[in-house]
């Protein structure tokens, strides 16, 4: 085996041991199960653990309301600070986008973007100006 060859294996990261390591999740435990419930994508397919990351690959991570896409910088088998875990990573701009305007929807409606009950009274209220804010500036 050539020193090529042994050094692209070394750098072979499982992606859940590499979102472990860019610190998306607080134990790899919990990354195989976000995987597993196909909150994770890599490169647009469903991801699986054992999958080995590649540079300049897309993963998109879906955490409770928000959605990360990652474009991948860097590999690393270990878990380090955070400033050094950011350099693996780089968010794209689409994402970015993406957060910020899902942030400003949910401002709108007070936080209460799917509720588990009926609204009550203030919070019709609040859908109803929220309508005709909507349908007034067209």
């Amino acid at each position: 085996m050539s020193k090529a060859e042994k050094q692209s294996q070394s750098q072979a990261v499982r992606l859940d041991k590499w979102l472990w390591a860019a610190r998306f999740f607080k134990t790899r435990s919990l990354c195989k199960e976000a995987i597993d419930g196909g909150k994770v994508m890599y490169n647009g397919a469903k991801g699986k653990a054992a999958r080995n990351v590649e540079l300049g690959a897309l993963i998109t991570i879906r955490k409770g309301w928000d959605e990360v896409t990652v474009e991948v910088k860097g590999l690393s088998e270990q878990r380090r600070g955070a400033p050094e875990a950011q350099l693996l990573y780089a968010e794209t701009q689409d994402s970015i986008e993406k957060r910020e305007r899902r942030a400003i929807e949910h401002k709108s409606f007070g936080g209460r973007i799917m509720a588990d009950h009926r609204p009550n009274k203030k919070e019709r209220r609040d859908i109803k100006q929220l309508k005709r804010d909507i349908f007034s500036s067209d």
